[in-house]
């Protein structure tokens, strides 16, 4: 899955320069996650960054995206190769 932002999300800015995807960006109120970009930092980190520096624990798996591992491993290698 990929993760989104609830409305919790306090705009706080800790979120998105720790994004290796540049997957976060500001929104109309709060941040917000793009899912076709979102590997939950597979191919990166062992851990979402994003979840690991939120200081209100608003950044869920998002049930709309879901994903397996191999899948969100599939996506890092086309972000990759993309580049």
């Amino acid at each position: 899955m990929s993760l989104f932002i609830t409305d919790e999300c306090i705009n706080c800015d800790v979120c998105e320069p720790e994004c290796p995807n540049n997957a976060i960006s500001q929104g109309p109120e709060i941040y917000e996650i793009a899912p076709d970009l979102c590997t939950e930092c597979v191919g990166h980190f062992d851990e979402p960054q994003c979840v690991e520096v939120c200081p209100v624990d608003c950044i869920p798996k998002d049930p709309d995206n879901v994903e397996t591992e191999e899948q969100l491993r599939g996506k890092y290698d086309g972000l990759m190769a993309a580049k």
